[in-house]
């Protein structure tokens, strides 16, 4: 409202220029008054000073209406690209489009394209003005804005399917130099610059080419269109100069309709020149808006409680983003608050994934996970986040401090509860060695630091705000032999305060302190068989289990090897998985089994 009200003063004022033409030669040169003149000029340059205020004026608002739009949408759209890399590993790796859509909505709507629409609708006053002068200059000033507009409507569709595909190719482009930056180890390790480049050479040179295809095409259509503007104003001179010899209309007609016939085209001209800018601000717009649609928001929740450490799973199914068929089929258990349960199996069982449905990462297809009996989806991401500490099997730092870190990026982080964590998982001591412990900067990724460190911290970062469960995937993929001890005495802890773990893992040290081992196979928890408890049943520690009757199902303790005439596991397994032989029930595990 602001931009079209200062639009409305700064095209009546554009009418300064025609009437100061009109009245020097039909006044002043006439009666050779040099005070109209005088006056004539002072007037003249206030109403140009005015004008000029207005326009940037109303420049100023525009670009601040842009910035407040992008404002305003920003933290929907980073969101609804964080929900999508979260949920898809794809999308992790592809290149945040819809910032980038959101950035040319921006860059447009801030630029001089708008203007084109907000002078449009004062074109048919300086067509009226024309016509007022004489039908012959207002009939050929209309010929001209039909002919511009055709010209625009041309250019448009001859151009938008090349900006496309422009668009398309640099997009491909910045992916591959993406995948590029972000594997340069690999690339350097395994000898492959001159493939790499080369490959992205030729995606840059086809977004290049695709780009100077479209620029060539609309930069022919701009001049074009400028080129005709310049000729029908010349045109418009001519007849006017015509129709003054007839004696129709005076010197100072002719001038002015020359500069109307100009003022009247401008927004069509203007309107050629951002067509670019405005297909790719339309095209943005239609990508976001699918985006948006496609990505909704988080319901906002009604808080609960602060839940116990019971984590329920029922007839769990998770499927991969993308994936046809599901990773986890019908998986159930029941972990309460002082136990530890681990889940084991070969690569491609479904264990990450089912790690990432308990954690509340990936959405069950069917089924559900449960944290002190209501669903995970019922007490929205954040709220969950402080009661279910996570730690994914890649391990991602981001750029700021140690510290920082561990919080999760709090910007009111608790120093006292960043420290306690990082006690808590084994890494203080750790933290200290490095220069300036807690305020050491880590850089984008982590590279500053080793593997162990960058897990010892995400480690951290996961008993950050003492969760009641935490789900760590792969743990000690880099951890040594004492890092490995500090987490299972982090575990330890853990269930001490009566919390809750799931740990899942291939190596059989990371299950030392685990009350119960499921062995994954093709996406399903292995049934009792001799080797697991049947999923489900509600699980004891392994005093509990030594003290229950014959009969009841028993906690699997992890064996470094099988007993003589124990049935062993494959190749695959990572730990060998034996159940107590039959009896009373009555041992306490000291003898082996």
């Amino acid at each position: 409202m602001s931009v079209g009200l200062f639009s409305a003063f700064v095209n009546l004022l554009m009418l300064t220029g025609p009437l100061f033409m009109l009245q020097v030669y039909d006044r002043v040169l006439t009666s050779r008054s040099e005070a109209t003149l005088v006056a004539l000029i002072g007037i003249v340059a206030f109403l140009f000073l005015m004008m000029g205020l207005l326009d940037h004026f109303r420049a100023r608002v525009l670009a601040r209406a842009g910035a407040r739009f992008q404002a305003r949408l920003d933290p929907r759209v980073l969101g609804a690209i964080l929900t999508r890399a979260g949920y898809s590993p794809q999308a992790r790796s592809a290149p945040a489009t819809g910032l980038a859509d959101l950035e040319a909505m921006q860059r447009f709507a801030s630029g001089p394209g708008p203007f084109a629409f907000f002078d449009a609708p004062w074109t048919p006053i300086f067509l009226f003005v024309l016509f007022a002068f004489h039908w012959l200059l207002g009939a050929l000033a209309v010929f001209s804005g039909v002919l511009l507009v055709l010209l625009a409507l041309l250019n448009s569709a001859r151009t938008a399917r090349l900006q496309a595909g422009a668009g398309e190719a640099s997009a491909r482009a910045f992916h591959f130099v993406e995948q590029v930056r972000a594997g340069g180890e690999t690339v350097r390790g395994l000898g492959m610059r001159h493939a790499v480049t080369t490959r992205a050479g030729a995606l840059r040179n086809e977004a290049l080419t695709g780009t100077l295809e479209a620029s060539d095409r609309g930069g022919a259509f701009a001049a074009t269109s400028k080129t005709l503007r310049l000729f029908l104003q010349s045109m418009m001179l001519g007849l006017g100069a015509w129709l003054a010899i007839q004696g129709e209309v005076t010197p100072g007609i002719m001038i002015a309709a020359s500069i109307l016939l100009g003022r009247a085209l401008a927004p069509i001209d203007q309107a050629v020149a951002q067509w670019p800018v405005f297909q790719r601000a339309l095209q943005g717009r239609r990508s976001l808006a699918q985006f948006l649609r496609d990505t909704p928001e988080e319901p906002e929740r009604t808080p609960l409680p602060a839940p116990e450490a019971l984590l329920e799973a029922e007839n769990l199914v998770v499927a991969a983003p993308g994936a046809r068929m599901p990773a986890v089929r019908g998986v159930s258990f029941r972990l309460e608050p002082g136990h530890a349960v681990g889940i084991a199996g070969p690569s491609a069982s479904g264990k990450s994934t089912l790690a990432r449905a308990l954690a509340g990462v990936w959405p069950p297809v069917s089924g559900k996970a449960m944290l002190g009996g209501a669903a995970l989806d019922q007490y929205g991401e954040e709220a969950l986040a402080r009661h279910l500490g996570w730690l994914p099997q890649e391990v991602v730092l981001f750029e700021g401090s140690v510290a920082e870190n561990i919080a999760r990026l709090d910007p009111d982080p608790n120093p006292e509860a960043v420290v306690e964590a990082a006690m808590r998982s084994g890494a203080h001591e750790m933290i200290l060695d490095l220069p300036g412990g807690y305020d050491f900067q880590v850089a984008a990724g982590g590279a500053a630091l080793s593997g162990g460190q960058r897990q010892r911290i995400a480690l951290a970062r996961a008993f950050y705000g003492e969760p009641a469960v935490v789900v760590l995937d792969e743990p000690d993929a880099h951890l040594d032999a004492a890092g490995a001890e500090a987490l299972n005495r982090a575990v330890a802890d853990l269930k001490a305060r009566d919390g809750a773990a799931v740990i899942v893992a291939h190596r059989p040290t990371a299950f030392s302190e685990c009350d119960v081992v499921y062995l994954m196979e093709n996406g399903q928890v292995r049934p009792g068989g001799g080797f697991l408890p049947s999923p489900g049943e509600r699980q004891r520690p392994k005093k509990a289990a030594a003290a229950a009757a014959g009969g009841t199902t028993v906690p699997v303790r992890m064996l470094k090897g099988p007993p003589p005439g124990a049935r062993e596991g494959g190749t695959d397994s990572p730990a060998r998985l034996v159940k107590p032989p039959p009896g009373d029930g009555s041992g306490d595990g000291r003898d082996g089994t």
